[in-house]
C-alpha cells in the first residue's frame, strides 16, 4: 500500500502538467466594439479581395485585411485568427509567413480540416524540398500516435488511461476484484509514455521555426564571415528547430538532421 501515494504523487504531477498546457482557442474577439469591427473590417476586405479581377487591387485589399487581423492578433490568441492570417499570406504568394501562422493555428485548431488541407498547399509551394532522415523517419514510425494524433487527442487519450489505471490499481491493492499483476504495470507504462509525449509536445514547440525571407544564405557559424553551409541558400518555408542563439544568429537543425545558422530576422519561430 506504500507504493500507492507515491504513484498518486507522480500522476497528479503530471496530469497537472499536461492539463495546464492544454490549448483552448478563445473567442476571436472580445467584447470590445472597436475590436468587433476591426475582425468585421479584416473579414470584408478579405472577401472583397477574393470577388475582384484587379490583382493589383486585390493585393491592396488583402493587405488592408492582414493589417486588421495581425492587429487583433497581438491582443487575442486564437486559432481561427492564425488561420485568417495564413490565408491571406498564401494568396498574397508569401509561402514562409503562411506556414508560420499555419503551424500557430494548428496548435490551437488541430483538427481543423481545411486548415490541414491549406497547410498541405503551402507546403507544396516550398522550393527546397528537404525528407527527413533516416533516423527521423524511424522514429516517426515506432512511435506514430506521438506524430500522427493531435495534442488535444493524446490528452484525452492520457486522461482516459490515467483513470483507468487508478481503477485497476485500486482494484489490485484493495483484493476487491482479483486482477492479473501486468495490468496495472501496463496501464501505468501506457500513461506514462503519453505523458511524455504531451511534455515532450510542448517542449518542442518552444524551438520550431520557419524561414520568411525569400532565400538565406545558411552559414557554418555565428556570422557573415563564415563560409555557407550549403552550396544552395534556403528558401522561404523551410521549416527548423532552433539549437541555440546567439546574438542576432540562430542556430538550427533542418528536417534531414543538417545543422547551419541563419541570422534570426530572416525567420520567425512558431
Amino acid at each position: 500500500m506504500k507504493q500507492l501515494p507515491i504513484c498518486f504523487l507522480v500522476f497528479f504531477l503530471l496530469g497537472a502538467i499536461t492539463n495546464g498546457y492544454s490549448a483552448q482557442p478563445a473567442e476571436p474577439v472580445n467584447n470590445s466594439v472597436s475590436n468587433q469591427e476591426l475582425l468585421s473590417q479584416a473579414n470584408d476586405f478579405f472577401r472583397q479581395a477574393g470577388e475582384t479581377a484587379d490583382k493589383k487591387r486585390a493585393e491592396e485589399l488583402y493587405r488592408k485585411a492582414l493589417l486588421r487581423y495581425e492587429s487583433l492578433s497581438r491582443e487575442i490568441v486564437n486559432g481561427k485568427l492564425y488561420y485568417n492570417i495564413a490565408n491571406v499570406y498564401f494568396r498574397l504568394n508569401d509561402p514562409g509567413r503562411a506556414i508560420v501562422n499555419y503551424r500557430r493555428a494548428e496548435q490551437l485548431i488541430p483538427d481543423d480540416p481545411n486548415l490541414r488541407q491549406n497547410l498541405a498547399a503551402a507546403l507544396d509551394k516550398r522550393l527546397d524540398k528537404i525528407e527527413p532522415g533516416q533516423e527521423d523517419k524511424l522514429l516517426h514510425t515506432i512511435f506514430f500516435w506521438h506524430y500522427d494524433l493531435s495534442y488535444q487527442l493524446r490528452l484525452w487519450i492520457f486522461a482516459v488511461v490515467y483513470i483507468i489505471f487508478w481503477i485497476i490499481a485500486w482494484l489490485y491493492f484493495s483484493s476487491i476484484l482479483k486482477t492479473p499483476r501486468w495490468l496495472p504495470v501496463l496501464f501505468l507504462l501506457f500513461s506514462l509514455s503519453l505523458g511524455a509525449s504531451l511534455l515532450l509536445d510542448r517542449d518542442q514547440q518552444a524551438g520550431r521555426g520557419v524561414i520568411v525571407s525569400h532565400e538565406v544564405i545558411a552559414r557554418k557559424g555565428d556570422s557573415r564571415s563564415y563560409q555557407p553551409s550549403f552550396e544552395e541558400p534556403l528558401h522561404a518555408g523551410t521549416e527548423f528547430t532552433v539549437l541555440d542563439e546567439r546574438a542576432s544568429w540562430l542556430h538550427i537543425k533542418l528536417a534531414d538532421g543538417r545543422r547551419c545558422w541563419i541570422p534570426n530576422n530572416e525567420a520567425e519561430l512558431i
